[in-house]
């Protein structure tokens, strides 16, 4: 694996997270010489030492391993797909957590929104879609945006788009991913709808708190909040990447709605 320098990567976290060399020295109690010979390659960190700025920069268990190897030591984090023998209990919890949420759609996904599994209600939701976007892997915010996708039913599509693109920029500053810098490209170039009127209609719900997502189905109008639920102490590369997004019906009609469509 080609990887670059440690104190290209180094800077460039820093430079991320808009810290000086001063601030950054004094937080991880180190030199600020020591840390400036360290990004000129002058000098190598232990180990240790390396754990200790990654955690100041709150770098990603992913590009912790970068550094590692470019520091010349092994990589701390392993990464096990979802279905290998050794992840058998996480599926397990994903899939009861899933299953629990029912009758309302839920879905997990990893570090680049492809859907790694989800319940049966998920079903409301990708009705319409075109089955070309159902084909593995399948990308919730491409299906989200897509003009043969969610677009076309989502009553407030310029406010939810405009919600997807910002949580993107927040995903990509954390992570500096390039998979989720040419996603939000993509998504960034589909047609913007109705944007001229998201903030009228921001004020005009009662759940003005939170954007909702308000789809015309075939069943009826259904409005929909989100929570987004992570792994709190993961030290899996697969595991720190994956995200369950639930959705709750965002108002007492959606709910009702939503129970008679389960037959409950």
């Amino acid at each position: 694996m080609q990887v670059a320098p440690l104190g290209e990567q180094l800077r460039e976290w820093r430079t991320r997270r808009r810290m000086s060399q001063m601030d950054l020295a004094l937080d991880t109690e180190i030199s600020t010489r020591h840390l400036s010979f360290i990004e000129t390659g002058r000098s190598k960190p232990s180990a240790g030492m390396l754990q200790r700025i990654a955690d100041r920069l709150e770098v990603p268990h992913r590009a912790r391993n970068a550094l590692l190897l470019a520091a010349g030591y092994a990589p701390d984090y392993q990464e096990r797909p979802l279905d290998s023998p050794e992840m058998a209990g996480v599926r397990a919890i994903v899939d009861h957590v899933l299953k629990g949420h029912e009758p309302y759609p839920a879905l997990a996904v990893d570090r680049h929104w492809n859907m790694i599994a989800a319940n049966d209600a998920i079903a409301i939701l990708i009705a319409q879609v075109s089955p070309a976007l159902l084909v593995p892997p399948v990308n919730v915010l491409r299906i989200a945006l897509h003009p043969e996708g969610l677009a076309p039913q989502i009553v407030n599509h310029g406010e939810w788009r405009a919600h997807i693109l910002e949580r993107m920029d927040v995903q990509i500053a954390a992570s500096a991913d390039a998979g989720l810098m040419a996603l939000r490209e993509e998504l960034a170039g589909y047609a913007a709808g109705d944007a001229d009127h998201s903030a009228e209609r921001r004020g005009s719900h009662a759940s003005s708190i939170a954007v909702p997502l308000i789809l015309n189905t075939d069943a009826g109008r259904i409005a929909f909040l989100s929570t987004v639920t992570i792994f709190g102490t993961p030290v899996d590369i697969t595991l720190s990447e994956l995200a369950i997004e639930a959705f709750f019906p965002a108002d007492a009609e959606s709910a009702a709605l939503l129970q008679k469509l389960a037959g409950k």
